[in-house]
């Protein structure tokens, strides 16, 4: 890579930023599609957000990618909102305007082109959404928008899974279709065959042993299995809904997805091609298992 006077910078904005995959991606991604753009990591504490998107806009960064924990606090740093983000309440991608940064969310758009890869449908069927938090409000938006027959959500504090299933019903356009549960009542499920999609922390590296439900019983009752984490790329999650028969997929693609998404929202003409993005989860695998660092 040689970078020059013409050179497009695009990044990412976290805190801590060091451990990101998406230098690695997007770099790819710009020696795949022939642009001259170089990706690198903004670390920004708390609290300085404006200031960071400000110095950016002047600097004339193309595009950013924002993580953990600015994807609420950016959001009174844009121009504007795409109904994206005003949908997700988040936002993880910022596109260069002359007025200022637009805010967009593409972890949505990333966990439905990677359930659709998964061949994972949602139309009509019943799902079961585990988690309340950002991953959850990003999933269920994704839920209801593709017509999802019931969307049942699952989490440890009730008030929370209530408080997402009032907000997702002004987005289904009048319809009722998600049931708060506490994550103890998973029991009152009746249906079989649900797909459900796990949003939340747990038994995610390094607590690998983690698991939000236990009980065998429960993943008799999907045929289809998702969850947003990639580190392990099998979960104990994964593992008990494929012994119940499950097909199930991590958050890899997701992260690809997502990743692909905010690119080519940089850069509108191009399309990445499926063999970059296939390419693209393999670098990732082995830079996970260390190799190639």
């Amino acid at each position: 890579m040689t970078v020059n006077g013409t050179t497009m910078v695009c990044g990412v904005m976290g805190c801590p930023v060091g451990h990101s995959m998406s230098p690695l991606m997007h770099n790819f991604f710009a020696e795949q599609t022939g642009l001259d753009l170089v990706y690198v990591p903004f670390p920004v504490e708390p609290g300085q957000v404006k200031a960071a998107v400000a110095g950016a806009h002047a600097l004339n960064i193309r595009g950013i990618n924002v993580t953990v924990p600015h994807k609420q606090a950016v959001m009174e740093a844009v121009c504007s909102l795409d109904e994206s983000a005003k949908a997700v309440g988040a936002v993880n991608t910022l596109v260069w305007t002359e007025q200022g940064y637009r805010g967009y969310n593409t972890d949505a758009e990333g966990m439905f082109r990677a359930m659709k890869d998964a061949g994972m449908d949602i139309a009509g069927r019943v799902c079961v959404l585990l988690g309340a938090g950002g991953a959850a409000r990003a999933a269920a938006w994704v839920l209801v928008r593709e017509q999802a027959a019931k969307v049942y959500i699952l989490n440890r504090s009730m008030e929370r899974a209530r408080q997402l299933a009032e907000e997702m019903r002004g987005m289904g356009a009048g319809r009722t279709v998600c049931v708060p549960l506490a994550l103890e009542d998973w029991r009152q499920i009746q249906e079989k065959g649900c797909l459900a999609v796990q949003t939340t922390s747990v038994g995610m590296h390094p607590h690998e042993d983690g698991v939000p439900i236990a009980e065998p019983d429960f993943y008799e009752k999907l045929d289809m299995a998702f969850d947003a984490i990639y580190t392990p790329a099998r979960t104990r999650f994964l593992a008990l809904a494929e012994a119940a028969g499950a097909r199930t997929a991590n958050g890899l693609g997701m992260l690809i997805h997502q990743g692909a998404a905010a690119y080519e929202l940089w850069n509108p003409d191009i399309r990445i091609p499926e063999t970059a993005l296939s390419e693209a989860a393999k670098l990732i695998r082995r830079r996970l298992k260390g190799e190639g660092t």
